[in-house]
């Protein structure tokens, strides 16, 4: 019997990985796995130490009752890449938690599958926390959304 599970995909091992590397080894099989990502189509359109961009089309089922995206997108988008953005400063065997995200809305989006890009930068990373900032701007470059984020990091 063969273990299709280790032909399909690359062999590694996180516990050596950078936050950077091990972001970069996921991505190509973030849509062979269950995680929020995917449940909201969210794609990595960029990492680099201490930024990482996302994206993703607005949908009819991010409706809230007035008919727009729900703010839960936008935030859900924003701690990913703020995140993620921390996750890239991180050495092998640090992990990450969310203590605090600060969300400002700026603008209604509608349902019609607009395109959402969020950008996540690293403000500081310190030894035990780190903060990052993040914005999300619609296709035409419009800013929708804007937060802060501190993490807890995990020695």
């Amino acid at each position: 019997m063969t273990d299709t599970a280790a032909t399909d995909t690359p062999a590694f091992d996180p516990s050596t990985m950078t936050g950077l590397e091990l972001l970069e080894a996921l991505t190509p099989m973030l849509e062979k796995v269950p995680n929020i990502g995917r449940l909201l189509g969210m794609r990595t359109d960029h990492l680099e130490p201490g930024m990482v961009v996302f994206s993703l089309e607005t949908q009819p089922d991010f409706a809230n009752p007035l008919g727009t995206t729900h703010g839960g997108i936008c935030a859900t988008l924003l701690d990913s890449v703020m995140g993620c953005a921390v996750h890239t400063t991180l050495e092998p065997g640090v992990g990450y938690g969310t203590l605090e995200l600060k969300v400002n809305y700026i603008r209604s989006v509608p349902t019609d599958g607009r395109r959402l890009t969020a950008t996540g930068t690293v403000v500081h990373a310190g030894r035990r926390t780190a903060t990052a900032e993040g914005r999300v701007v619609d296709e035409d470059g419009k800013l929708v959304a804007h937060a802060t984020t501190t993490c807890m990091i995990h020695r």
